[in-house]
């Protein structure tokens, strides 16, 4: 058994009969090659015939002598032996009757809090059709994040930060440009505070871009914010749902400010956040538009299920659609990786950081796990998503952060087995799906995003194969294009 780029150590496997642990393996065929896929690490191993024998002879009959399989599968002793010691040391093939020690529970009051989300205003300039906030007012209703309250807050930051060198602010609404002037305070005190402490301060936001000045984008430029763009592709499809206040389309001032922001933003790289929702699916026309004819450098997709206004929500048709425009845009991007280029389609190329790296999530994002938002009140809540709701809030700038009620989210988000995820192929790099969406579509967020289960299942499938290529036609790709990243907001 084979693997491109991970080295296999040798366990001998135990005399006695033989079970598979087929939770722990999912077996992908790319073409003429055989795929392991090993769901407790994330990897990805080559299989050969032996190896891929011994796991068909296990499939079809548990607890089998390993003393049979030479005969079973026509090859020599040494040839088995060798590839039973290289499944017993993925674990995937053991003795039968073992009994597992369950893995110690890691320490979430311990867990760091290394990204802090700044909820600066509730009022936004835009009316959009699908906007998840609750707590959402035009601007002139809309609750401000006041200075003190979010210096106390960066202070909460830096003191919860444990032994991490570098921490992040998330600047977010509303539109949060519509409080610019206490974002160029909340980066003075930063940029004193931070190095005060011993910490490097990141600033990012995340902005519908109406608001882009001249003078802001040299204020960002200079303090090296990342920036996500809210747009969702060419007029007729943006102009759908993303309207102003006043009803009408925003498309034109967005692109005017976007050209402006894309030739004149040297610090790091522009992103483009595109919400897919009723009417707008074909995602190779707005890829094209934003990465191709824009310049964005990347572009991600984030599709809109909630099912409370049918206006605005995909249906499984539409749902369906997208994912296979998506395998469209993977397709394109695995012959342009094998080119050595990166196409910058966001949502192929994170789960392609996650085999490359190893990724093996027992949470479905940083939200309470290094990542809380702070809202105009002084309250934590579990991300950005949940200012405005009714659900818990995890402490506030007076107290800190709740660390009793968030390690017992965690300690239950991180538990597969109540929400029937525990023997599902890709739980660890789904866990469970956005805490949000669930919490919007069925009242708990714990709950699983049983509704594109089987989409995102395939879509991983999809991946798997699309990374087998590339590895084996251009590995280099890997190593110039891939870095650890954070997800989308």
């Amino acid at each position: 058994m084979g693997r491109p780029d991970h080295s296999l150590s040798v366990a001998s496997a135990d005399a006695g009969t033989l079970r598979l642990r087929a939770h722990d393996l999912h077996r992908v065929q790319v073409g003429e090659r055989q795929l392991l896929f090993h769901i407790p690490s994330s990897g990805l191993f080559e299989l050969d015939a032996v190896s891929a024998g011994v796991i068909g002879a296990l499939e079809r009959e548990p607890d089998l002598s390993p003393s049979d399989l030479p005969a079973q599968l026509g090859a020599g002793p040494e040839a088995v032996a060798s590839a039973l010691d290289e499944l017993a040391t993925l674990g995937v093939v053991e003795p039968s009757g073992t009994e597992r020690t369950p893995r110690p529970a890691p320490a979430w009051h311990e867990t760091p809090l290394t990204t802090l989300v700044l909820n600066v205003n509730t009022g936004c300039n835009l009316s959009c059709s699908y906007c998840y906030k609750e707590d959402l007012q035009i601007p002139a209703q809309g609750e401000r994040l006041d200075l003190d309250t979010a210096c106390r807050g960066v202070d909460q930051l830096l003191r919860e930060s444990g032994r991490s060198t570098r921490v992040q602010l998330v600047f977010f609404g509303g539109e949060p440009l519509t409080n610019l002037p206490l974002i160029r305070a909340v980066v003075d005190y930063a940029e004193e505070a931070g190095p005060a402490a011993g910490k490097q301060v990141d600033f990012s936001l995340t902005t519908n871009a109406t608001l882009l000045r001249d003078d802001t984008i040299a204020f960002l430029d200079a303090h090296r914010f990342g920036i996500t763009v809210s747009m969702d592709g060419p007029r007729s499809v943006h102009d759908r749902h993303r309207k102003s206040v006043g009803g009408r389309g925003t498309y034109d001032v967005v692109v005017e400010r976007v050209r402006t922001l894309l030739e004149r933003y040297r610090s790091r790289p522009v992103g483009a956040r595109v919400t897919l929702a009723h009417g707008s699916t074909d995602v190779v026309a707005i890829h094209r538009h934003l990465r191709d004819e824009l310049g964005f450098f990347e572009v991600g997709f984030a599709p809109a299920t909630s099912p409370d206004d049918t206006r605005f929500a995909l249906d499984a048709d539409e749902l369906a659609a997208v994912f296979v425009g998506m395998k469209t845009l993977g397709q394109r991007y695995r012959d342009e990786a094998l080119e050595n280029r990166n196409t910058g389609f966001a949502n192929l190329h994170q789960l392609m950081t996650d085999l490359a790296l190893g990724h093996s999530r027992a949470l479905p994002c940083g939200a309470g796990a290094g990542l809380v938002a702070l809202d105009h009140a002084g309250d934590f809540h579990l991300c950005h998503r949940f200012t405005g709701s009714e659900f818990p809030t995890l402490g506030n700038v007076e107290s800190g952060v709740d660390r009793d009620a968030l390690a017992g989210f965690l300690g239950r988000a991180a538990d597969p087995d109540p929400r029937g995820c525990s023997t599902c192929r890709v739980r660890n790099l789904c866990a469970g799906g956005c805490y949000h969406e669930s919490y919007a579509r069925y009242g708990d967020p714990l709950h699983p995003t049983w509704h594109y289960c089987d989409l995102l299942r395939d879509w991983i499938d999809f991946g798997i194969g699309i990374y087998a290529e590339i590895s084996a036609g251009n590995p280099r790709f890997f190593a110039d294009h891939l870095q650890a990243r954070r997800p989308w907001l």
